[in-house]
This record gives structure tokens, C-alpha cells and sequence, in this order.
């Protein structure tokens, strides 16, 4: 799986959980550090959480991957999942507003989060995963 079709599953993901304001960042031009940041926004702690696990759970049982790191526990208003080559921040709307990532990275070209084309391996993972939806 590309960075880039990782990056469209953790949105699309997110959205399974009603996260709302996602957005892509393609950051691979501007930053050693990793290709793509998604940012989503949850009303609450609940939901900040609920998302998080959709995210890690669907990538874990779906394509056997999980974040090489994780910040912020689940009574943070800003979680970060690392994978590498995305990374995820789960954040409330007053978190994003002040930490303004999307200002912050405003150079960066903007990935419209659609639903992901599935990898050609694990095809039958992909529809059980989004059979449970």
C-alpha cells in the first residue's frame, strides 16, 4: 500500500466515525519527517477515542498494520497516531483551531479524501472491514 492510499484509509476511516473537517496534507516535498499528515476533528473525548479505534483496528484487522507510535491518551483533546509515512491527528475543534497545523503547513497540497482503492492483496479483508460498517 502506497503512503498516499494509507493516508485516503485513515480519512476514510475517520469518516466511519462521523470525524468531521478531514483533511490531507501532502507534506512529502516540504518535510523529512513523513508524506502525509490527516487531520479530523471529534466533538468530544468519546469521540476523539471512537475514532482512533476505528482507525487502528480497521488498518490492524484489515491490512495487518498499526501505528508505530501513539500520542496522547484517550482523555487528550489532541491523538496522534504515527504510521510512518502518515500520520494521523485526531483533535477537537478548539485543539485544531490553536494549534492551527493546517496554517502551519499551508504550502502544502491538499488531498481530497475520497474512499481509497483497495490494494490488490487482502481484497476479502477490505469487504469484510467495511461490511461491519
Amino acid at each position: 500500500m502506497t503512503s498516499k492510499q494509507l493516508a485516503q484509509w485513515c480519512a476514510w476511516l475517520a469518516d466511519n466515525r462521523k470525524a468531521e473537517n478531514i483533511m490531507i496534507l501532502d507534506i512529502a516535498e516540504l518535510s523529512s519527517v513523513t508524506d502525509f499528515f490527516v487531520i479530523a476533528s471529534g466533538t468530544s473525548e468519546p469521540h476523539l477515542r471512537a475514532i482512533k479505534r476505528e482507525v487502528t483496528d480497521k488498518l490492524k484487522e484489515s491490512f495487518g498494520i498499526s501505528p508505530t507510535a501513539v500520542d496522547g491518551s484517550d482523555h487528550t483533546e489532541w491523538q496522534v497516531l504515527d504510521f510512518f509515512d502518515v500520520i494521523v491527528h485526531i483533535m477537537t475543534p478548539d485543539a485544531r483551531e490553536m494549534y492551527d497545523l493546517e496554517g502551519l503547513w499551508k504550502d502544502a497540497p491538499r488531498v481530497a479524501p475520497r474512499k481509497p482503492a483497495a490494494p490488490k492483496k487482502k481484497t476479502a479483508s477490505i469487504a469484510k472491514a467495511v461490511s461491519k460498517k
